[in-house]
């Protein structure tokens, strides 16, 4: 069982990796998930508290991967329009095979969607565009960077059940 578990919270850190990039699916509460699995393992010793800790951590990093794209919109003067072409263009950007499609995806869609909103403003749709992609880079890092933390702890506990 404890195999199981262990190999369970190592497919779910690794979900997570991938969720740190894909909107949606967010990489910090499924490597929480992960890290979860391992407090479970019978001879792995984590405190409770360490647990908590990461799952506020997990918490904190899904309200910002939301909010930050808005913010970026709105201190460049965006719509949700823009907020919503990013991320549908993040989702296109990676379904369809083109180089670095999940970083060009939500540049264009923020623009279109921007487009969208008013026709005749090009100027004001790429700085709306700029500052929801800015937005949208600045969570990406922000849940790999949480996702890599709860990674490393991970790896420090099974590091010394192993050894």
């Amino acid at each position: 069982m404890d195999t199981l578990l262990i190999i369970c919270s190592m497919g779910l850190i690794c979900v997570g990796y991938i969720g740190a990039f894909i909107p949606g699916l967010s990489g910090p509460p499924i490597a929480w998930l992960g890290f979860l699995s391992l407090y479970f393992v019978k001879h792995i010793n984590i405190p409770l508290w360490v647990v908590v800790v990461l799952a506020v951590i997990a918490l904190v990093s899904l309200i910002l991967e939301w909010t930050i794209p808005a913010f970026g919109t709105k201190v460049f003067k965006g719509t949700k329009y823009g907020v919503r072409g990013s991320y549908l263009g993040m989702i296109i950007g990676i379904l369809v095979p083109i180089p670095f499609g999940f970083l060009i995806g939500p540049f264009v869609g923020a623009y279109l969607g921007e487009l969208y909103y008013d026709n005749d403003n090009h100027k004001r749709a790429l700085t709306a565009a700029f500052g929801t992609f800015i937005g949208f880079i600045f969570a990406i890092l922000i849940n790999f960077t949480m996702v890599s933390l709860i990674a490393m702890i991970w790896f420090y506990y099974l590091y010394f059940y192993l050894f």
